[in-house]
């Protein structure tokens, strides 16, 4: 597979994870470009859901679907519910899903605010609901 492939590939996934984070209402949905910054993924998919059961739904979603669709199981991942935080790590794409107050305590876009953001159509579009949280907070 060539790089142009893999990197498709990789796109594709952190879209197609994007569309189903939504499907379960998470909201601040942002893809961060990774691979010109650290080797273990290629992109960050970032999402905020109201409380923790949601952010369990959203992980829920995002697991049952990428298997069903792709065959795809995360090779690991962190449950951190009390703290807000849930992660997915599907190698080419890391799903984080956060509560608000998590989000903003971990504040991983600060982090990686040199990592360039891919557009994510909206709802006009027939996109992504959750309006993407550069445009709301920055």
């Amino acid at each position: 597979m060539s790089e142009s492939d893999k990197t498709a590939r990789s796109e594709a996934l952190a879209r197609r994870v994007a569309e189903l984070a939504d499907s379960k209402a998470a909201s601040e949905i942002v893809i961060l470009n990774m691979r010109e910054l650290v080797s273990y993924t290629d992109f960050l998919t970032i999402c905020t859901a109201r409380n923790e059961r949601q952010a369990r739904a959203i992980a829920d979603e995002v697991k049952l679907r990428l298997k069903q669709e792709r065959g795809l199981l995360p090779s690991g991942s962190e449950a951190a519910e009390t703290a807000g935080w849930i992660v997915l790590d599907y190698l080419d794409c890391v799903l984080h899903v956060f509560t608000e107050e998590a989000r903003q305590r971990y504040a991983l876009e600060d982090l990686w605010h040199e990592a360039p953001r891919l557009e994510l159509p909206g709802p006009e579009d027939g996109g992504v609901r959750g309006h993407l949280y550069g445009a709301a907070h920055g």
